[in-house]
C-alpha cells in the first residue's frame, strides 16, 4: 500500500516536471520562424554523417549578438555600456520582516549585585549543619526536663489543694 502511494506520488511529480519543462520551452522559444527552423535543421543534420554543418557568416553572427544583447537582463550588475543598461532590471522589493522577538520589549530584570550571590544567605549554615545532631539531642533533653518540671509543679499544686481542702 505504501509503495503504491509512493510510486503514484513519484509518477505525478514526474508528470508535473514534464509539463513545467514543456511550458519553459514554449516560453523560451522566440516567435520568429527562422529561429524555430534552425534547431530542427541542426537535429536533422546531426543525424546524417554525410552532410557538413553550415557555418554562419559574420554578418549573421553580429545580428545574433545584437539580438542577444537586447534580451539580456541584468539584475545585480549595472553595465557600463549604454545599450546594455537598457536591460537593467529593477531588483525585487522584499517585504519587510518584523521579528516578533525583537518587537516585544525585553522583560525588566532586577539588577542584583553579583557578589551577594557568592556568600550564603545565612552565614552560619555550615555551623548549624555540623552541630544539628547535638542540637536535636539537647532539644529532646530540654523537652523531657520541662515535662518533668511541669509534672512536679502539678503534683505540688494538687498536694496544696488537697492540703488546703482537707
Amino acid at each position: 500500500m505504501e509503495e503504491e502511494s509512493i510510486e503514484a506520488a513519484a509518477a505525478a511529480r514526474k508528470e508535473r516536471l514534464r509539463a513545467l519543462k514543456a511550458a519553459q520551452e514554449l516560453l523560451n522559444t522566440p516567435d520568429d520562424d527562422a529561429a524555430v527552423v534552425k534547431p530542427q535543421q541542426a537535429s536533422t543534420e546531426g543525424d546524417r554523417n554525410d552532410v557538413e554543418p553550415q557555418h554562419q557568416s559574420d554578418d549573421e553572427e553580429e545580428e545574433d549578438a545584437g539580438e542577444d544583447n537586447v534580451n539580456m537582463k541584468f539584475r545585480n550588475y549595472l553595465p557600463h555600456d549604454k545599450q546594455l543598461q537598457e536591460g537593467k532590471v529593477t531588483p525585487p522589493v522584499l517585504p519587510k520582516f518584523e521579528d516578533p522577538v525583537l518587537a516585544a520589549p525585553p522583560p525588566e530584570e532586577k539588577a542584583e549585585d553579583p557578589f551577594l550571590n557568592i556568600a550564603p544567605k545565612k552565614p552560619n549554615w555550615d555551623l548549624r549543619r555540623d552541630v544539628q545532631k547535638r542540637l536535636d539531642k539537647l532539644e529532646r533533653r530540654t523537652q523531657k526536663a520541662m515535662l518533668i518540671l511541669m509534672e512536679r509543679e502539678e503534683q505540688k499544686r494538687s498536694a496544696a489543694e488537697d492540703n488546703g481542702m482537707a
